[in-house]
């Protein structure tokens, strides 16, 4: 369809067709030069836009990594089988929220600075996104953050200074990521920052981070006190933070996420967390912000 049609086929006046393009909103591609609407897309998207969506078969997850949401999301995925698809792909807090607000995703996890000021910081940066007034935040769990270090590093370091020597490669986070904020609040403690350390790569996940110091690409990496277990790292902690769960008030009532809360609430949940370490788990699945 046109602009002209896909205006007339959904009652709107072709500015707002437009500005939809713009936001990104609606399914469109150009051709040659002129916006054309597949309909068959445009039918699937006003489905979803229409009280949380009818889709209920598929839940899309971006934003912080984690390992303990990994193997949730996992156990979950694998229960179901074909009949929904639940997946998650760990973009970083910033790239996440991006793609929510474009409505590419159903939820973004975040984590942005230390515990004591996350009931703070994590409602001031969805205020950054124009449609923060239709989101909830969920209390995932809150989790220890801060250095992944290799074994024979760890056994060497008699001072905490010691590890910003320009001798130990680091493996550091792209920017807009939880945990290349959490490592700068760090740096600026000791008087440091990114450009005085020895990086050797750019890691695009926690588990990126954690695999680049287990295969001796990396002396250390920030990342959480779970990263460094599943890789039978040394860490060292740097303090705790709360892991969040960002999404439309609509997607909250779907059955796909209403299960996925409650696995967080299992005993399962629990033996998952026991065995990564690194978590607590007192507020999982609350709602934080959001409910005015």
């Amino acid at each position: 369809m046109s602009v002209h049609q896909v205006a007339e086929y959904l009652h709107l006046n072709e500015k707002k067709i437009y500005a939809l393009v713009s936001e990104g909103g609606i399914p469109a591609t150009k051709v040659t030069g002129k916006w054309m609407f597949p309909r068959e897309l445009v039918d699937r998207w006003v489905l979803d836009s229409a009280h949380g969506g009818l889709l209920n078969d598929r839940l899309m997850i971006a934003g912080s990594d984690d390992p303990l949401l990994h193997r949730l999301i996992n156990d979950y995925s694998h229960e179901i089988g074909d009949r929904a698809l639940i997946s998650f792909t760990a973009t970083g807090t910033r790239l996440g929220l991006e793609l929510l607000q474009a409505r590419r995703v159903d939820a973004c996890a975040i984590h942005w600075g230390p515990l004591g000021e996350s009931d703070t910081r994590h409602p001031a940066l969805l205020r950054q996104y124009s449609r923060h007034a239709e989101w909830v935040l969920i209390r995932l769990f809150r989790r220890e953050q801060g250095l992944i270090v290799s074994p024979p590093l760890l056994q060497q370091i008699r001072d905490t200074r010691e590890l910003f020597d320009p001798a130990f490669r680091w493996a550091l986070r792209q920017r807009g990521t939880g945990s290349l904020r959490f490592l700068m609040e760090i740096l600026s403690h000791y008087g440091c920052n990114t450009g005085t350390l020895n990086s050797t790569l750019t890691a695009l996940s926690e588990r990126e981070a954690a695999a680049a110091v287990s295969m001796n690409l990396a002396d250390i990496a920030p990342g959480t006190r779970a990263g460094a277990t599943e890789n039978n790292l040394g860490f060292i902690s740097f303090g705790w933070e709360s892991f969040d769960l960002a999404l439309p008030r609509a997607v909250w009532f779907r059955r796909l996420l209403q299960n996925l809360l409650g696995r967080l609430k299992s005993s399962q949940c629990e033996a998952f967390a026991e065995t990564l370490n690194g978590y607590d788990l007192r507020d999982r699945g609350d709602l934080v912000w959001g409910d005015d």
